[in-house]
C-alpha cells in the first residue's frame, strides 16, 4: 500500500489505495494565528474556536468480539449483588397503609398498631430481606405514625421532608468521602412515595394538598385512594377527576410513568390515565369457587383484591413493582437527588463555571472558596483585633478612672485623718493645760491651807 500524492485545488489530498479501493482523506487544517478553526482528522477530533468536539466515528467488525455478552453480565452482576427499593407511606391513621404493603409483596411485615394521641409525626422505618426466584431485594419501608392526628396540623409534613432530605444528605456524605464504598452503601433514599387519600368522595384535604406539594420535588409521589371499596363506582370515578384537576390546579408534581420504552409505552401511558389507583388491601383468603383468593367479605358480598373490575390494585402492583420500579431509582438519583446536591453544593459555594462563563473545576473551586474562607478569616481577625484594641482602651479609661477615684478616696481620707489628728491634738493641749492649771489651783489650795494651821489649833 502506497500513498499518491496529488494535487487538488490547491489543496493537498491524500490517496490511499486499500484493499484495491480508493479512500480519500480530509484536508487537514491547522490553528491560524487569528483562531480560527481547524479540523485533524487523524486525531478524531474537530477544533472550533478553541472548543474541542469529539467526533464518534461508526466501524464495521469483520467478526465476533464478544461484547454483546455484557447485558448477560451486567445480570448477573446486579442479580448477585441484589437490589434495593425503599417505599414511603404517607397517609392518615387508620387508611391500611400496613395491610396494603403485606398485601403487595405477599407477605407479613411487622407491624405495631399506631396510637392517635401522639404530639407529632414520627417515622418508623423497617428494613426487610426478600428472595423471589433467585432475585434478592432489600425492601425498607417507612411508615407516617400520627399523621393527621393532631389538632394543629400546620407543620405534618416538615418530620416527612426532613427525613428525605436526611437521607439524600447521608448519600452525599458517602460520596464526598475521600475513601468510599458506594458499592457497599445501603441506599436508603426514598424511591417511591405512595401517598394515600381517604375515599371521602368530596375533595383532597388542604393537608394533603400541602405535604404533596412540599414532597413532589423531593420523591416520587404514587397517589392512591386508599380503602375503595367504600365508594361506589360513579362516585370514585368523580373522584379520580376531582383529585387530578385539584393536582393539576395547585401544581403538584406527580409521578408519571414513563413512556419513552417503546417495550412499556402503551401500558405506562394507559395507566397513567388511571392515577390515583383505588386499591383495597386484603391478606385474608376466601375460597371462591374451586380457588383461594384475597378478598375482603362483607355481609352484602366479597370484594377481591386482585379482580381489577373490584380495584386497581393489579395496577399498582404492575406498575410500582413488575414495570418501573427500576425508573422510580434512576428518577430518585437523576432527578431528586441530583437537586438537592446541586442545592447543597451551591450553597457551600461550588460553581460550575466562572463569573466570565469560563469551566470551573473542582479544584479551582476549592481554591477560591479556600481564599474567600481565609479572607474572611482574616477580617474577622482584623475585627476581633480592633474590638480587642477598643475593649483595652475602655478598660485602660475605666481603671485610669476607678485609680483617680481612689486617690481623690485616699486624698480625703488623708485630708480627713489629718484635720482629725490635729482636732485631737488640739484637743489633748487643752486638756493639758487644764490640768496644768488645776493642778496649780490644787497646789495653791495646799499651800493657803497650810499657812491656817495656828488658828485651827486654838479654836
Amino acid at each position: 500500500m502506497e500513498p499518491v500524492i496529488s494535487e487538488a485545488d490547491g489543496e493537498a489530498v491524500q490517496e490511499v489505495q486499500v484493499n484495491g479501493e480508493d479512500t480519500t482523506k480530509e484536508p487537514e487544517m491547522t490553528m491560524t494565528q487569528d483562531g480560527e478553526a481547524y479540523a485533524d482528522k487523524d486525531n478524531g477530533y474537530q477544533q472550533q474556536n478553541g472548543q474541542h468536539e469529539e467526533e464518534i466515528r461508526d466501524l464495521a467488525l469483520s467478526g465476533q468480539v464478544g461484547f454483546d455478552s455484557l447485558p448477560d453480565q451486567l445480570v448477573n452482576k446486579s442479580v448477585a449483588k441484589g437490589f434495593s427499593f425503599n417505599i414511603l407511606c404517607v397517609g392518615e391513621t387508620g387508611l391500611g397503609k400496613s395491610t396494603l404493603m403485606d398485601t403487595l409483596f405477599n407477605t407479613r411485615f411487622e407491624n405495631v398498631p399506631a396510637a392517635h394521641d401522639l404530639p407529632g409525626v414520627n417515622l418508623s422505618s423497617s428494613t426487610y430481606e426478600l428472595q423471589e426466584s433467585n432475585v434478592k431485594l432489600k425492601l425498607t419501608v417507612v411508615n407516617t405514625v400520627g399523621f393527621g392526628d393532631q389538632i394543629n396540623k400546620e407543620e405534618s409534613y416538615k418530620p416527612i421532608v426532613d427525613y428525605i432530605d436526611q437521607q439524600f444528605e447521608n448519600y452525599l456524605q458517602e460520596e464526598l468521602k475521600i475513601k468510599r464504598s458506594i458499592q457497599l452503601y445501603h441506599d436508603t433514599r426514598t424511591h417511591a412515595c405512595l401517598y394515600f387519600i381517604a375515599p371521602t368522595g368530596h375533595s383532597l384535604k388542604s393537608l394533603d394538598l400541602v405535604t404533596m406539594k412540599k414532597l413532589d420535588s423531593k420523591v416520587n409521589i404514587i397517589p392512591v385512594i386508599a380503602k375503595a371499596d367504600t365508594i361506589s363506582k360513579s362516585e370514585l370515578h368523580k373522584f379520580k377527576i376531582k383529585i387530578m384537576s385539584e393536582l393539576v390546579a395547585n401544581g403538584v408534581q406527580i409521578y408519571q410513568f414513563p413512556t419513552d420504552d417503546e417495550t412499556v409505552a402503551d401500558l405506562n401511558s394507559t395507566m397513567n390515565g388511571h392515577l390515583p389507583f383505588a386499591v383495597v388491601g386484603s391478606t385474608e383468603e376466601v375460597k371462591m369457587g374451586n380457588k383461594m383468593v384475597r378478598a375482603r367479605q362483607y355481609p352484602w358480598g366479597v370484594v377481591q383484591v386482585e379482580n381489577e373490575n373490584h380495584c386497581d390494585f393489579v395496577k399498582l402492583r404492575e406498575m410500582l413493582v413488575r414495570t418501573n420500579m427500576e425508573d422510580l431509582i434512576e428518577q430518585t438519583h437523576t432527578r431528586h437527588y441530583e437537586l438537592y446536591r446541586r442545592c447543597k453544593l451551591e450553597e457551600m459555594g461550588f460553581v460550575d463555571t466562572a463569573p466570565d462563563n469560563k469551566p470551573l473545576s473542582l479544584q479551582e473551586t476549592y481554591a477560591v472558596k479556600r481564599q474567600e474562607h481565609m479572607s474572611q478569616l482574616q477580617k474577622k481577625e482584623d475585627e476581633m483585633r480592633q474590638m480587642f484594641v477598643v475593649k483595652v482602651k475602655e478598660k485602660e479609661g475605666q481603671l485610669k478612672t476607678m485609680e483617680k477615684e481612689l486617690h481623690d478616696r485616699f486624698d480625703k481620707l488623708k485630708k480627713d485623718h489629718a484635720d482629725e489628728k490635729k482636732r485631737l491634738d488640739d484637743e489633748k493641749r487643752r486638756l493639758d493645760d487644764e490640768i496644768e492649771l488645776f493642778n496649780q489651783k490644787k497646789k495653791q489650795f495646799n499651800d493657803e491651807m497650810a499657812t491656817l494651821p495656828g488658828k485651827n489649833k486654838k479654836k
